[in-house]
């Protein structure tokens, strides 16, 4: 009876060694990497162009004025930030002499009217009376050489008034000329809009820019009711570019807002800030002005559509490797190699026209060196 108590002893002690043996293993062997996986699913593709550096917003209308002439500031009708209509003054320069000079050729006008108005009676009198003596010349009461002599003076006279009358539009002209000089010392605006900035006091001196030498401007004055904005885009886009292509426009300072727009101008050459980056501006306009107040000034960032596909097979762009292949989680949990053949791709999308179906799951980043095709996997739980 010892005997086969003793080997059913180191039966169970066999079993229980293996059991601890496996249980080892099986606790201590490599566990399968965690992935994250997208699913194949039907959605939008769209290939698009981006800016390279961040655009701009700007309005439609945007004047830095100054005077036409160079003068003292002595009066600063508005303040910066005040909105302004059109022709409304800003500034006035010291213009007392031209005020001066405008009362001085008044009254000379009035002295150039009366003047002639006293000519002009006295022309006309004295075409009566040449008239009368014509009268009494034909009954023989006064010589012929009267009436000749009283049509001389009715000439005479006549002329004079003339020459007065010529006075009085040079009068008139001076006047002209004087309040076109006064015109030149008052800055107005030449739209509705905000006064941005001013440059100068009263009592300052401001003069116009010379050609070549740009200065400060008195006054910047934005018409900010029509706003667009302007990006540059790669040299290498500019050929898919057109005017109509639809856009979206996001700026930072409206996070997670997206305003539709299209493009309105791309810019006929190319701009060389530096020699390895050659861009092409390009405006586009918003389709709707937005409800929240924009800044001129803002940067924004500019997607213009160059096509579109609605309800085809997609796969997240960053799914696709160098090579054009993408890793899909097979039978077993392991990963398989799939080549692709691609249409339409943006930086989010790319469409598959073969390749792949509708749920497959495919894998998004490949950043551990150990996964890779025939390596078995832990799909990580999908995010909400």
């Amino acid at each position: 009876m010892t005997k086969p108590k003793t080997g059913l002893r180191l039966i169970v002690i066999v079993l229980a060694v293996v059991a601890l043996a496996y249980a080892g293993w099986h606790f201590t062997r490599p566990k399968p990497p965690e992935v994250e996986l997208a699913t194949i699913e039907r959605g939008t593709v769209e290939s698009t162009v981006v800016n390279t550096r961040a655009g701009t917003v700007k309005a439609c209308r945007r004047a830095k004025l100054a005077p036409v002439a160079g003068g003292q500031i002595v009066k600063l009708w508005v303040k910066e930030g005040e909105r302004v209509k059109a022709g409304q003054p800003l500034l006035e320069l010291w213009n007392r002499d031209l005020a001066a000079q405008r009362e001085l050729a008044t009254r000379q006008l009035t002295t150039s009217e009366e003047r002639r108005r006293e000519a002009c009676i006295m022309a006309d009198n004295a075409q009566r009376d040449a008239d009368r003596t014509a009268q009494l010349a034909a009954k023989g009461f006064v010589s012929p050489q009267s009436t000749e002599n009283a049509r001389a003076d009715a000439r005479a006279r006549q002329a004079n008034c003339d020459a007065l009358a010529a006075d009085v539009k040079r009068a008139q002209a001076q006047i002209s000329v004087t309040q076109v000089g006064l015109e030149r010392t008052t800055l107005t605006a030449p739209f509705a809009g905000i006064v941005a900035k001013i440059t100068g006091e009263v009592g300052e001196f401001t003069t116009p820019s010379p050609p070549g030498i740009p200065t400060p401007p008195a006054v910047d004055l934005i018409d900010d009711s029509c706003l667009y904005v302007s990006a540059p885009m790669d040299e290498v886009d500019a050929p898919r570019l057109k005017a109509g292509q639809p856009a979206r426009i996001t700026l930072d300072a409206l996070p997670g807002k997206v305003f539709n727009g299209h493009v309105r101008r791309i810019a006929p050459y190319v701009t060389e800030v530096e020699k390895q980056a050659r861009t092409v501006d390009v405006e586009v306009d918003f389709d709707t002005p937005p409800e929240a107040a924009l800044l001129v000034g803002y940067s924004a960032d500019v997607e213009a559509i160059i096509e579109h596909r609605d309800n085809v097979l997609r796969v997240p762009t960053q799914a696709i490797q160098q090579d054009g292949t993408v890793l899909v989680l097979g039978k077993d949990d392991t990963l398989e190699t799939r080549h692709l053949k691609t249409g339409l791709a943006n930086w989010a999308f790319t469409e598959v026209v073969s390749g792949l179906g509708a749920g497959d799951r495919v894998l998004l980043s490949f950043d551990q060196e150990n996964v890779k095709a025939g390596v078995k996997v832990a799909p990580k739980p999908a995010q909400p």
